[in-house]
């Protein structure tokens, strides 16, 4: 097996973004590309991440399924310099990837594989009554706003506004946004829909994200949350279940 990407950039914030919620979990690689499907310790989010063949300048793989401790990779993804080349492969008795950089000079990482106990994780089916795209960096920064105020934040949409709002002893924030060329580009909503949510993970959600970023959200009542962006070809889905507030 070797796979080769021109800049290491979007596989380091690729992995970034997804060992903010997952601690291992398994790459598996085919026809297809890269992908990885995986529920957090929690079981209360999910990511869900590919990055097609075409996005490699080289890509010798047969089926493979690849045990990772993806905090440890993070690490050493790291280390990739501006401008490097990537090289993963594996050695000859498959128990490590071999992790190369190649730019200035060529730098070689050893990442043990392990086993991942991971049964195919089915994304949620879910018929959302909104769909919008909004500017990564309204939400980061409502985000900023809403813990100030609470650990838990209300997404939701009326007929011509996103809001995102916070409650707690402290106080109440209020947030909205009607559709504009900026920060909500675009803005479906076939019913009113508001869903409670953790804070911490909307916002580990986002970390990979540049405040330029375009964020497909869907959202429904009662309804687990899908973010969705784009790391340069690769494509990163989250989905966060909500918190049921007791009447």
């Amino acid at each position: 097996m070797e796979l080769v990407l021109k800049g290491a950039e979007v596989f380091k914030k690729s992995i970034e973004a997804i060992s903010v919620l997952i601690d291992e979990a398994e790459l598996v690689i085919s026809d297809n590309g890269v992908e990885l499907k995986a529920t957090d310790p929690s079981q209360i989010s999910m990511v869900d991440f590919s990055l097609p063949k075409k996005a490699f300048s080289k890509f010798d793989a047969v089926d493979t399924r690849l045990g990772l401790d993806l905090d440890y990779l993070n690490q050493v993804l790291s280390r990739a310099q501006a401008g490097d080349e990537l090289v993963l492969s594996l050695d000859e008795k498959k128990a490590f990837l071999a992790v190369s950089f190649k730019g200035a000079a060529e730098r070689s990482f050893s990442v043990p594989l392990i086993d991942v106990s991971s049964t195919d994780v089915p994304n949620p089916r879910i018929e959302f009554d909104a769909e919008l795209i909004v500017s990564a960096g309204f939400l980061q920064s409502a985000f900023k706003d809403a813990a100030l105020i609470s650990s838990h934040v209300v997404l939701g949409c009326s007929e011509d506004k996103f809001f995102v709002k916070a409650n707690s002893s402290k106080g109440n924030l209020n947030e909205e946004v009607k559709q504009n060329k900026v920060s909500l580009s675009e803005l479906r909503v076939k019913r009113e829909c508001k869903s409670m949510f953790p804070l911490d993970y909307l916002q580990d959600m986002l970390k990979a994200a540049s405040s330029d970023t375009k964020v497909d959200l869907f959202l429904k009542s009662n309804a687990p949350v899908k973010v969705s962006y784009l790391i340069g070809e690769a494509k990163i889905g989250y989905f966060l279940a909500p918190r049921i507030e007791s009447q």
